[in-house]
This record gives structure tokens, sequence and C-alpha cells, in this order.
């Protein structure tokens, strides 16, 4: 179906095509609802019509907080065709979370699920620039705001004054001051991550995405291109449960994007739920590493589904590089199960060290910079944070440490950045130490990721209590309580060790690394 589509300038080129050529073929399918491509592209330019109607235009930015729906799809295609933006927002943020990112964002128009909805009146006040709240359902029926909307609305044409480098989707990753930083992608990076990191994933009359990863994202913002570029139909879960994949498969579903935790879990599941998911194809995995010996179990489980891993960052729209079905069944070389795979096409790699910037010989470790047209326009309002992650002749300084062989595969090893990566998730660990350095009881604080057999990594910290409070009044248990007041849950530490003071360098800096070496002392990954 592809050979025959042009090439995109645009995010929406294709949908728009898929619309005029398939109308009446499946576009997406959600909780038992199902839209064309001519009924979904209406859909999105009815959106446009009430946006415009709102004054959304050029430059101006939108956000969506709920978990996966349609409507988060619609909304950032109807946004980019008047040249604004969408920020889709972390459904698990605290209040203070969601506040601080649609604040920075400049969100002038919200699409809320109405679960979250009280969350966001709490905050209203705090938000002056957010001027119309839409209400959205999962079953859309009555009373659905969004839904009215879209019927009373009517539909518009894409705007003309629009340009391949206008940034069509805000991500919130977390950054080196504590707070979150608003990614900037633009039609231009999606639409060369959508291209060049497509291997593996050649669709044949049939077959259906699942689109499982949450929407804010990249593994779900970035993967659900892949069948709209494809003109192939997507099932969209709401939820990652067990329950729901299950849903998606029974519904066609037979290409799949989900993190390592997930695979153990079916594993876990027994016989029934190993043979339900070999109806998939391919299963393409990443966000997190794949022990190795989960990897070699869902090798032997499922021998006729083709895997892919893959590795990335949301600065580069997600993937950069993937090792292939041949390479995860290639019996001379296992090694290469431990690896991130090659790089996608059009993607230059230098391995550097990271005090010289001085390029390291292949088979030496450094840290990894990257070269690509996916690379994302900036970070949003944070021009200094832009230029010390970009260098002026265009590489991403990405603060992974990592080497690459003689036969052209990647490893990544370490971080040079703090950051935890928890069943696909990042924690900036100074985000969780701001928030636990706020106790009147923590005289210093440490955080940092630990072995876990489930999600990877689990939060821990390490806390120095200050001498004149009561020990008696102040437990893990009760601090952890504390960060879930004030965070997403899976940015809490799952553990707390007490000690009398931290132990630091001469220069007086918190050794992590000591702290984490008897976590990690046999296993393979360690932060540095």
């Amino acid at each position: 179906m592809t050979d025959s589509a042009p090439t995109p300038r645009f995010l929406d080129d294709r949908l728009n095509h898929w619309a005029q050529t398939n109308p009446d073929g499946e576009a997406v399918h959600y909780l038992g609802r199902t839209w064309t491509w001519s009924q979904w592209n209406d859909r999105i330019r009815r959106l446009a019509g009430a946006l415009r109607e709102r004054g959304i235009g050029r430059g101006h930015v939108v956000g969506f907080l709920d978990k996966n729906h349609p409507a988060g799809v619609e909304l950032t295609m109807a946004a980019l065709s008047l040249g604004a933006a969408t920020v889709v927002v972390n459904f698990r943020l605290s209040g203070d979370e969601l506040a601080y990112v649609l604040d920075d964002a400049d969100a002038e128009l919200l699409v809320v699920g109405e679960e979250f909805r009280p969350t966001i009146e709490g905050i209203a006040g705090r938000l002056p620039k957010l001027q119309t709240i839409v209400g959205l359902t999962p079953e859309g029926g009555d009373g659905d705001e969004y839904e009215a909307l879209l019927a009373s609305s009517a539909p518009v044409a894409r705007a003309e004054d629009r340009d391949p480098d206008d940034v069509v989707l805000i991500m919130y990753s977390s950054g080196t001051t504590g707070r979150p930083k608003g990614v900037e992608l633009t039609h231009a990076n999606l639409i060369a991550h959508t291209l060049y990191s497509h291997d593996g994933w050649a669709f044949d009359e049939g077959d259906k995405c699942m689109v499982a990863m949450p929407l804010f994202h990249v593994g779900g913002s970035s993967y659900v291109q892949v069948p709209i570029h494809d003109g192939f139909p997507a099932v969209m879960t709401r939820e990652v449960d067990g329950l729901s994949l299950a849903g998606a498969i029974l519904a066609g579903a037979n290409r799949a994007f989900l993190v390592p935790a997930v695979l153990a879990k079916v594993l876990e599941s027994g016989p029934d739920a190993v043979k339900l998911f070999s109806a998939l194809k391919t299963y393409s995995y990443g966000a997190s590493p794949m022990p190795l010996p989960l990897l070699r179990a869902a090798l032997q489980a499922w021998p006729d589904t083709d895997f892919i891993q893959v590795y990335g960052l949301t600065e580069v729209c997600g993937v950069i590089s993937h090792l292939m079905p041949e390479d995860h069944r290639d019996t001379e070389h296992p090694e290469r199960l431990i690896s991130a795979g090659t790089l996608v096409d059009h993607c230059e790699l230098q391995v550097v060290n990271p005090d010289t910037g001085d390029p390291q010989p292949t088979g030496t470790q450094g840290e990894l910079w990257f070269r690509t047209p996916q690379l994302m326009k900036g970070y949003r309002k944070r021009p200094e944070a832009t230029a010390e992650a970009i260098t002026a002749d265009g590489w991403f300084r990405t603060g992974d440490i990592g080497r690459i062989d003689a036969d052209g595969y990647l490893y990544v090893e370490d971080r040079l950045k703090d950051m935890i990566i928890t069943g696909g998730e990042n924690v900036y660990s100074l985000e969780v130490e701001r928030v636990l350095a706020e106790h009147p009881s923590v005289m210093e604080v440490a955080v940092y990721g630990v072995p876990d057999e489930k999600w990877g990594e689990a939060v821990h910290a390490t806390i120095a209590l200050d001498p004149e409070s009561d020990p008696n009044l102040v437990d893990p248990e009760l601090l952890i309580a504390w960060c879930r007041e004030r965070l997403a849950h899976y940015k809490c530490p799952k553990q707390i060790d007490l000690m009398e003071a931290l132990p630091r360098n001469p220069t007086g800096k918190i050794l992590k690394k000591d702290l984490r070496q008897p976590y990690w002392a046999g296993h393979d990954r360690q932060t540095v």
C-alpha cells in the first residue's frame, strides 16, 4: 500500500492520503469502536475547526491529559494541521507537576479525561494561560464534551502557512534542574524517525498494530505514526495490562511495541497467555534493558515471532538503533543479544571521551553522541540546556556510555546522566531528591537506581536524618508516603536506607557510586 503513497512533508500527509485513497479502510479500533480513514480524518478536520474557533493557530500549544485514547492522536493531528503543537502530559504526574508542565508549555486548551479533571480543576488557578478545558470519556457516550465539540464544529482545511520545522509535539523529560524539560519535536523530526526506524515493520495484508504504550511516551506517540504512515489499522488499548493486551490481540493486533516488564508478566501468566501472545508476528521492545534470561525464555516461547530491540531517547523521537530479528536468533553471535543493535539509517555516531570530547577507538567505551535528522529542535525555553546538549555542529550528547564493535553493533553500558529507568519510565534523581530534601527531618539525601527483576531498575534512596529529629517519628515508610503526596508514584523510592552521614569525596560530592555498589554487585549494568 505504501509504494504508491507520496513521501510526507507534514506529519498528517499520510493520514490525509489514506482518507482519499482508502476511505472505507479501517484506521483505528478502540474499546469496541472503529473508525475508517475517512471518518477519522473528518473527526480531525472538525477538531481543527473547533481549535481555530478558539484562536488556536501557528505557534500556539494545546494539551492532552488522559490515558490512551484516539483523541490524543486526533488532537495532535488537528493542532499540527493549523501550525500548533500538542503537549501530551503524563497522567501519572501529581498536581504540582501537572501545573508546572502545562504552564511551561503555555497550553491554552486542554483535552482531559474526566477521571483527571478534578486534579486540573484543583490547579486551575495556577494556569492563567489555560483558557479552555474539554472533558473526555473512554466510551464517548452522552455527556462527552469532546464528542459534542466535534459534532458541533465545521471541518476546516489544513493551514497553508506551515513549515516542516514547526514544532508539533512537546514531550516532557526529566532534566538537570530537577524539573522536567520540554523536548520539542518537529514534523521533519518525526517523519525522519518513522522512515528510518521502519526496518522490520513491512506490513502484510490483514496486519494490525497494537498501540499500548502511553501516548505521553515517544514509545506511544512516535510508534502510532507507523501504522498511520503505512495505512494499516491501529488497535489502541487504554491500559497496558494483561486483559487489555489480550483484547487487542483478539481484535487482530499482531504487531506490538512493549516494554520488557510486560513480556515478563506474560511468561509468568502461564501457557494460555503464552499461546495467545504467539499470535504476534512482531514484538518490538525497548525503553529499558531486557534481562538476558528473560529474552532467552521469550525466544524459546515464541519461535515464530520476530523480536526487535530498540534503543533511543525522547530527543531523537525514540529509536536510534535496533537489534533486528535475524540477530536475535543468530547462534554464531549470541553476544549480540546484549547489544542495542545497529544504527538506523541516516544516523551518525561518535563515541567520545566524556572529559575531553576526543573520539574513542572502536571497541572503547565513551559517551555516545548522535547526529541525525531525528534530533529535536531543542528544549522548550531552555536555550542554555539545548546548547549544552547539542554541539555547534549538530552532535547530540546523550549522557549514555557505550561502545561500538568492529561490525557496527552498539553496546549501551552505563549512563553519565543520573537517570533511573524503571519499567520504561525515566526518573531523574534530582527531582526525587528535591522533594525528600523538603522534609523537615531530612539532612541529606541521595537517590539512585538499584536492580529490579520486574522493572529493570527501582528508585532507591539513602538518607541522613537531622540529628535534632526524633528517629521514632520518621521512618522510611513515612518518607515514602511524603514522596507519594508530591510525586507520581513510579518516581517514589521503593526502599529508603537511613545512615548517620552519606559518604563524600574530598570535594564534598556525595559518592553515589559507593552507595550503589552493594546493590549492583554481580549485575551487568550500573549507573556511573
